[in-house]
């Protein structure tokens, strides 16, 4: 066995026909930097297309369990969302030494042809009426398995496609693709379930990962892992030792898992809120939907347009606070547009944290040390979805959804505030 330590990361090269010609200015080149990068931009609207499809599956899936599993929905919403992310705690670690090991592009079209082939089994159950539940959380386990393989190799090659100073940019455009999409699909994903069906939904999901294969099949730039000499747990050990001794990594990951655990089931609770509170139906749905992803899209333009800038850290807590306070509000209000208003306010504010979070991690960790760190960081902010969902989802059940996102406000504004006064980690970033 061999225990010699990792190679000094070395900087990951830019090609040249990705740069831009000139630094963006101001206006819109500013906003826009990161898409003067030729394989930024070809990834992005691959993903902005397939991201619409998950979108229109994602409202047509929650519609479908709504449908089929009777008085225990909210266990079941809540259910499905753990068995979807469960995958991602499980191997996302595995996944992000695999991401530095070998060539993250291929990673990234297993795992895209994985979950399109997730997508046309459901297309073909819904089809031919013969899905159950367990078909439904299956599949969501299947396309989880493949997310945990290929979000590592992603979120490691995107900072590899632009320069340094333009990775918030970046991360901020990516944050508004899945955003925009956020508004798009579940609009079409209302208009195919009232013309066609949810097998529309399933089967053009299945068609829209074409498109990201495609951009990916098509970009220049190469991953070339370095030649390794450790072995895979010595690495994943390795990763956990470099951010164990990196503080502000650990402070991140925290707020990470806290943010999604108290905030993700606001998103997860969305249909108990159009059938419940406010007496709708599925176009109900797709609008609140619509305004939560609207929000996003604004809260993730204003973080393109800052891009790298000064306290950092300390602006992340302030927003994570005030989207605390933004949730309760949300939670006890029974006026559709004023929750329409702070359901915008919300999907600013989420996509704000989350975009600056992922920003910081990936600035700050070396490119030959990237995947395993992002793995670490992801298995806390994508494991706290699953959870939340499924804590919510059985709290729900016994008391109200309502109940359980002015909880969950509450403790996101304290956990925040705590960071912001005592811990000077993540403050100084």
């Amino acid at each position: 066995m061999s225990t010699a330590a990792p190679a000094q990361p070395q900087p990951q090269p830019i090609d040249p026909s990705s740069s831009p010609a000139e630094p963006p200015a101001t206006g819109f080149r500013r906003i826009a930097a990161a898409l003067t990068y030729r394989d930024f931009r070809v990834l992005w609207f691959g993903a902005l297309t397939s991201t619409i499809g998950t979108w229109m599956q994602s409202v047509a899936q929650n519609w479908l369990v709504l449908t089929i599993a009777g008085t225990s929905s909210a266990f079941f919403l809540g259910l499905d969302s753990f068995l979807g992310q469960l995958p991602i705690l499980l191997f996302t670690l595995v996944g992000g030494v695999v991401a530095d090991r070998h060539d993250r592009r291929r990673l990234l079209l297993t795992s895209q042809y994985v979950q399109m082939t997730a997508a046309f089994i459901l297309a073909g159950l819904v089809f031919a009426n013969v899905v159950r539940i367990w078909h439904v959380l299956a599949l969501s386990v299947l396309t989880g398995l493949a997310q945990a393989f290929g979000g590592p190799a992603y979120q490691s090659l995107l900072p590899s496609l632009v320069r340094q100073e333009h990775v918030p940019n970046a991360i901020a455009f990516n944050s508004i693709q899945f955003n925009l999409s956020r508004v798009i699909g579940p609009l079409i994903a209302g208009l195919a379930l009232a013309a066609f069906g949810m097998v529309a939904c399933f089967g053009l999901n299945g068609l829209s990962f074409l498109a990201v294969i495609a951009a990916i099949l098509s970009m220049h730039i190469k991953h070339i892992p370095q030649a390794r000499q450790t072995r895979l747990h010595e690495e994943l050990k390795s990763g956990f030792t470099f951010v164990r001794s990196h503080h502000a990594f650990v402070s991140l990951a925290v707020l990470g898992f806290a943010a999604t655990f108290l905030g993700n089931p606001m998103l997860t609770f969305l249909p108990l809120f159009a059938r419940n509170v406010f007496h709708g139906d599925v176009t109900v749905y797709t609008h609140l939907m619509s305004f939560a992803g609207a929000g996003a899209v604004t809260g993730a333009l204003v973080v393109a347009w800052l891009g790298k800038f000064p306290h950092m850290g300390r602006t992340l807590l302030t927003i994570q606070v005030v989207l605390g306070g933004l949730i309760t509000a949300f939670a006890i209000t029974r006026l559709f547009w004023i929750n329409a208003a702070l359901l915008f306010a919300c999907g600013a504010g989420m996509v704000m944290v989350f975009s600056t979070l992922s920003s910081l991690v990936q600035m700050n960790a070396p490119n030959e040390m990237r995947g395993r760190v992002m793995s670490i960081y992801m298995v806390a902010f994508r494991g706290g979805m699953p959870l939340g969902s499924l804590l919510g989802g059985w709290l729900a059940n016994t008391t109200s959804a309502p109940t359980v996102l002015t909880i969950n406000g509450i403790l996101m504004s304290i956990v925040a505030a705590w960071f912001l006064l005592k811990n000077p980690d993540v403050r100084a970033l």
